[in-house]
């Protein structure tokens, strides 16, 4: 096998680990945990061995282990790997084990369950408080996955973990949870800026977190899967108060208006129905928007009339799209905005 007698390259191997290119040097650099062996040009070629000693270094450091004593032990690891003739095509990953949070390391301690690789890097480059490297496994997931799919089974599993950690430890990783959030909030505004402008005027989709709602995250990726479908979009963010979702709404004859509720305790059913019965537009001709309810907080009661409950992202901007293909005349469309 190639890489096995040549090695892989740095961006390789980073990938592979679920770091950043910039992190695999620095550790180089700093604890001397580079390939045993550089090619021409002194360009890092890492081979199985090599792997396994990073592999080793993830999970000491996500372990908490300081990264000075982590590179000593994974060095070790090389050693040994190398005495015992470790020279095949890929270095088996190192079993999990159990860190001083409970979790399994190879998520760096956090509970993820079965998820993708790629919730497992970007878990060990948040709990390691990795910014580059969050920022690369971000825009990488968005790339080769597409919006829906990064958020729906990247981001948001991974937001979970974090959270879940943080209630059950004692407040300890609220530092990752706010990291993690803000890396992933500018990966979502990066793509939505990114997006083609919208082809027309055309009235737009209200995004708004009901009162007592501080939670963005989901309007955020909703934005910028609406701006990639150049569709109009009004982001109005946490926690926006009756009266001024009111005046918003009055104001800027929405399509659609999305509010977003995580617990049942914000839930404000009331105010769904007002918005939804909120008339605007010339004599003869007024409307109303259609309201999606989204998120967890309005489980358990069925949506009333003028309302639609999707129960994820993709399903979000279906309903979206085909109510701008409604209103443009589209045939296959028709009927299907309001369910």
């Amino acid at each position: 096998m190639r890489e096995a007698v040549h090695g892989i390259t740095t961006g390789a191997v980073a990938r592979r680990l679920g770091v950043s290119p910039t992190t695999v040097r620095s550790w180089d650099r700093r604890y001397g945990i580079g390939p045993a062996v550089r090619g021409d040009g002194r360009h890092r070629r890492w081979s199985p061995a090599d792997v396994a000693m990073l592999e080793e270094m993830c999970r000491l450091t996500a372990s908490g282990v300081p990264p000075a004593e982590a590179a000593r032990a994974a060095r070790e690891v090389r050693a040994s790997a190398v005495r015992a003739g470790a020279a095949g095509p890929v270095a088996p990953a190192p079993v999990a084990v159990r860190t001083a949070g409970g979790g399994p390391a190879g998520g760096g301690g956090l509970p993820l369950g079965d998820v993708r690789q790629e919730c497992r890097g970007l878990a060990r480059a948040a709990v390691r408080l990795d910014g580059p490297a969050m920022e690369a496994l971000l825009r990488a997931a968005l790339v080769e996955h597409g919006l829906v799919t990064a958020w729906e089974e990247i981001m948001a599993p991974t937001l979970h973990a974090v959270g879940r950690k943080w209630e059950s430890s004692g407040d300890r990783y609220v530092e990752v949870e706010h990291l993690l959030s803000w890396h992933i909030s500018t990966a979502l505004r990066r793509a939505a800026v990114t997006g083609p402008a919208p082809a027309s005027p055309a009235p737009p989709v209200l995004l708004a977190c009901v009162p007592s709602e501080q939670h963005t995250l989901p309007l955020e990726a909703l934005a910028a899967g609406l701006a990639e479908r150049s569709l109009p979009t009004r982001m109005f963010g946490g926690a926006v108060p009756a009266e001024a979702l009111d005046a918003a709404v009055r104001r800027s004859g929405p399509a659609a208006v999305v509010l977003w509720s995580q617990a049942r305790s914000t839930a404000n059913h009331a105010l769904a129905g007002h918005v939804a019965g909120t008339a605007f537009g010339l004599r003869g001709a007024r409307t109303a928007a259609l309201v999606l309810l989204a998120g967890p907080g309005w489980l358990g009661r069925a949506p009333a009339p003028g309302m639609v409950r999707p129960t994820g992202l993709g399903e979000a901007l279906g309903v979206l799209s085909r109510l701008y293909g409604e209103r443009a005349g589209d045939p296959e469309a028709a009927g299907r905005g309001r369910d």
